[in-house]
């Protein structure tokens, strides 16, 4: 399986449910955008990329097309 990573920057709110049911956003800031298999992407982030959550191809795209989420390579 092939695992494609680009180092990203999260600019404006970008949604995901949490463990505990609630909505949450990651924070702004540097992050890492890795390609799943199937139709998952999973965004790394934190000081050590201690903190991730995969989310559907579907808002990762929509989330990049608005600005909220830029690829930096």
């Amino acid at each position: 399986m092939d695992i494609t990573t680009h180092r990203a920057r999260i600019t404006g709110p970008v949604d995901y449910l949490s463990d505990s049911g609630r909505r949450q956003h990651i924070p702004i800031g540097p992050c890492l955008v890795e390609r799943l298999s199937g139709r998952l992407i999973d965004i790394a982030w934190g000081s050590h990329g201690q903190s991730s959550v995969a989310l559907p191809v579907e808002e990762i795209e929509a989330a990049r097309d608005s600005g909220r989420l830029v690829l930096l390579d």
